[in-house]
C-alpha cells in the first residue's frame, strides 16, 4: 500500500492552505495514492497567542467543515489525521478530521496533551499556552479506512508514550502524529521520538508535520516522517513543502514482532 504525507507551511488564512493542499493531492492522486495525511493546524495557522478566527464547526458543518471534507470528495481520496480549530458547544477544541472518498467523517479525536513550553533565554523568552487556546479533549480514537487502523494523536501527545500502547492494545497497525513542532525541540527531539513510537509498538508511525515561518511568532521545523516497525524511516520531508510518499507492507509488523517478543504490552 502507497500512502502520502503533506507537508505544509500553513497560514492564517484557509484559502492560501487549501490552494497549496488541492495542488499536492491532485499530485498524489497521479500517482495512485488513496490515503493521505495531513499535519496539525492544516486548515489555518494561528500565533499561538490569538485563536484562528477560521473556526470548523461539526456540529453544525459550516462552511469551513465543508471546505475540508470537498478536498476528499473532489479527489476520492482518504483523507487523514490532520487538525484543525474547532468550535463544540462553546469550546475550541484541536480536533484532527478524518473523511473517507464519498466525505464520510470517520472517527475524530480532540486533542488530549495541550502544549506548554518556556523555549529561549529570560530576555527572549518564548512561551506558548495551548491551555490558553484549547480545551482538552478526552478520548483516544481509533479510524479503520480499509486495512488502515489507525491511532489517533497530535504533536505533544507523542510524548506521552502510554497513550501508544493503548494504540497497539486496541489492534492499531499504525498511529499517526500530525504536528507542528517547534524548531528547537524539533532539531532536539523528533526524530527520537517519532522513532521510538514505533520501536516500542512495533507498529507504523505517519507524523505529517507543518514546516517553515507561518508568521511573525511562529516558526515550525518540518521532517514530516514515515516510519516502519523496526524504526526505520521510510521517508523523510525535511524542509519545504512538499508531498511525501512510502510503500506500506503490513507484514513487516509481524516480522517485528517475531524477531523481538512484546506481547505484553
Amino acid at each position: 500500500m502507497k500512502i502520502g504525507v503533506i507537508q505544509l507551511c500553513s497560514k492564517l488564512e484557509p484559502v492560501h492552505n487549501l490552494k497549496i493542499i488541492s495542488d499536492f493531492i491532485k499530485d498524489a492522486v497521479s500517482q495512485n495514492i488513496k490515503y493521505l495525511f495531513l499535519p496539525e493546524c492544516f486548515y489555518s495557522m494561528g500565533d499561538g497567542i490569538t485563536q484562528t478566527p477560521y473556526l470548523v464547526d461539526p456540529l453544525k458543518k459550516n462552511e469551513h467543515y465543508q471546505e475540508i471534507r470537498s478536498l476528499a470528495v473532489q479527489n476520492k481520496i482518504f483523507l487523514l489525521g490532520g487538525s484543525a480549530a474547532s468550535i463544540l458547544n462553546g469550546s475550541v477544541v484541536n480536533r484532527a478530521y478524518n473523511f473517507t472518498p464519498n466525505g464520510d467523517e470517520l472517527n475524530h479525536y480532540d486533542k488530549i496533551n495541550l502544549f506548554s513550553c518556556e523555549l529561549g533565554s529570560e530576555t527572549r523568552k518564548k512561551i506558548i499556552r495551548e491551555a490558553d487556546l484549547y480545551t482538552a479533549g478526552s478520548t483516544h480514537s481509533v479510524v479503520v479506512a480499509n486495512e488502515l487502523k489507525i491511532g489517533l494523536s497530535i504533536c505533544f501527545d507523542i510524548r506521552f508514550p502510554l497513550m501508544y500502547q493503548k494504540y497497539r492494545s486496541c489492534g492499531a497497525n499504525l498511529v499517526t502524529i500530525s504536528s507542528a513542532f517547534t524548531v528547537p525541540s524539533g532539531m532536539a527531539h523528533w526524530h527520537t521520538l517519532v522513532r521510538a513510537r514505533a520501536i516500542e509498538n512495533q507498529l507504523f508511525v505517519v507524523a505529517p508535520a507543518q514546516w517553515g515561518v507561518h508568521n511573525d511568532k511562529m516558526k515550525t521545523y518540518g521532517h514530516s516522517l514515515i516510519v516502519d516497525p523496526w524504526g526505520e524511516i521510510l521517508a523523510d520531508a525535511k524542509d519545504g513543502e512538499k508531498l511525501i510518499t512510502a510503500e506500506i507492507d503490513f507484514g513487516r509488523i509481524g516480522e517485528v514482532r517475531s524477531a523481538i517478543k512484546m506481547d505484553g504490552v
